[in-house]
């Protein structure tokens, strides 16, 4: 008798490992920064695990915060990202979440979304499809501040003073092209904060990507930055630059509605009354001041 298998692409799930840990273990290394979401066919595939084993798994480690169950898939979770606490990264993803896919189909680059941990970018997300594979960064993966377009558009709206305590001992090179220099990231935030937030990145982070950024900002100052990343050869981020800066005010928005809520009206100037004494009465007032009072 003929056995009919499954899909035949598929991998042949390996002998399913007696250990629980190294189950967990085999489930998370499938997020391995090749795609910020996976679904559930995804991960048993690169695991391969048994798809009830990766099912209850999974929803063990959604409970934990490991991972969470996003509208796009299944995506690394706070305690996997060693950020040692939300801090509202949960918020920030999801209002970024659709941003990212519709930036990464307009411009068909790599799109990053990432929050400062100390003078690094964390990656919270990496939406980039089969292209994601050509830039060397992962979900959960840190990066120089410095050296980055998410970064640099991060650290413009800083206060000089911190960018000091946060940068000025960890200036490292990763090319020849970045930044090591306090003085001179100081200028290139402020070049910056005169386009407005737009920030440019080429060759600066790692050899043959470049970048253009913006800050996602709140009432108190940048949150996170948003960023598209491709071939320093021919990456158009004059003509995409745009669309960073636009996804990342409306991702600003979705967090921020009050920031944005319409203004209550003016009232209407109270008129000023117009003088309608005779000039009689003004002289009889007048005079009686002059004559009365001094």
């Amino acid at each position: 008798m003929t056995v009919v298998t499954d899909a035949p692409a598929r991998k042949a799930p390996r002998d399913v490992p007696p250990s629980m840990v190294e189950r967990m273990t085999l489930i998370l290394d499938a997020f391995d920064g090749r795609a910020a979401r996976l679904t559930l066919e995804e991960v048993a595939c690169r695991s391969r695990l048994p798809r009830s084993t990766v099912h209850r798994i999974l929803d063990s480690l959604v409970k934990l915060n490991w991972v969470e169950h996003a509208t796009f898939g299944y995506r690394l979770g706070r305690r996997a990202l060693g950020a040692g606490g939300d801090n509202g990264q949960s918020e920030i993803r999801e209002a970024a979440a659709p941003l990212l896919h519709e930036l990464h189909m307009q411009t068909g680059m790599v799109v990053h979304l990432a929050v400062l941990d100390g003078h690094e970018m964390v990656y919270l997300d990496k939406v980039g499809g089969r292209m994601a594979n050509s830039i060397p960064s992962r979900v959960g993966g840190r990066t120089p501040a410095h050296s980055t377009a998410a970064g640099k558009a991060f650290l413009a709206w800083l206060d000089p003073e911190r960018v000091d305590v946060l940068c000025g001992g960890n200036l490292v090179r990763t090319t020849s092209n970045t930044i090591t220099a306090l003085a001179t990231l100081h200028l290139e935030l402020n070049r910056i904060r005169q386009r407005r937030g737009l920030a440019f990145e080429r060759e600066e982070s790692a050899r043959g990507v470049a970048c253009v950024g913006a800050a996602i900002r709140g009432p108190e100052g940048p949150v996170a930055s948003l960023s598209v990343s491709g071939d320093v050869r021919s990456a158009p981020l004059e003509r995409v630059a745009p669309l960073v800066v636009d996804a990342a005010r409306e991702i600003g928005r979705t967090l921020y509605p009050e920031l944005t809520a319409p203004r209550r009206p003016a009232r209407p100037a109270v008129p000023v009354p117009t003088d309608t004494w005779s000039p009689e009465a003004r002289s009889r007032v007048l005079g009686g001041r002059v004559g009365g009072w001094i």
